[in-house]
């Protein structure tokens, strides 16, 4: 059983005026609001707690980079940003290093997965939000650009200790 509606307007809808009205009120409504401009350079936002920036590398206090390239992190990536190359240490304690270490800040989605399951914490998302670049290849990050975002982190691990 179909169900027939009537298409026909009445004069008031064929005119649109209460349409216009109705948009002009929201527009004279938000016009004499208070306005909230914050001073960008000077001035900038507190984040809470949970807030997820830039993901970053971070040294040990010897100056080392923590990664050991297990690829945990590259293959818990939902965008596949992250990519490693791996290369071989001669000794000591820890056998592999990031030779190359990649996030795509175009791929990324700020999820933490990556902070999260790294055994070594050696990425961690950091308070910056300020990611801009030129060209696209600007926003590729390569090991020391991560690392000179991540800094210097004390490390509980204590995995290049000679035993």
């Amino acid at each position: 059983m179909a169900i027939v509606v009537s298409r026909e307007l009445s004069w008031l809808d064929r005119i649109y005026l209460p349409g216009i009205f109705k948009g002009m009120w929201v527009t004279f409504k938000h016009l004499f609001r208070r306005k909230f401009t914050m001073q960008y350079p000077e001035k900038r936002w507190t984040f809470p707690e949970g807030f997820r920036g830039v993901p970053a590398l971070v040294k040990d206090d010897n100056g080392r980079t923590k990664c050991v390239a297990c690829y945990m992190c590259q293959f818990v990536c939902p965008p596949r940003a992250i990519a490693i190359t791996a290369g071989e240490l001669g000794g000591g304690n820890v056998e592999k290093y990031p030779e190359q270490f990649e996030i795509n800040m175009l791929r990324c989605i700020y999820c933490g997965l990556c902070e999260e399951v790294c055994p070594e914490q050696a990425i961690f998302l950091m308070k910056d939000y300020e990611v801009a670049g030129t060209k696209r290849s600007d926003l590729i990050f390569d090991k020391e650009k991560l690392l000179e975002i991540g800094g210097v982190r004390p490390d509980p691990i204590m995995k290049w200790a000679h035993k």
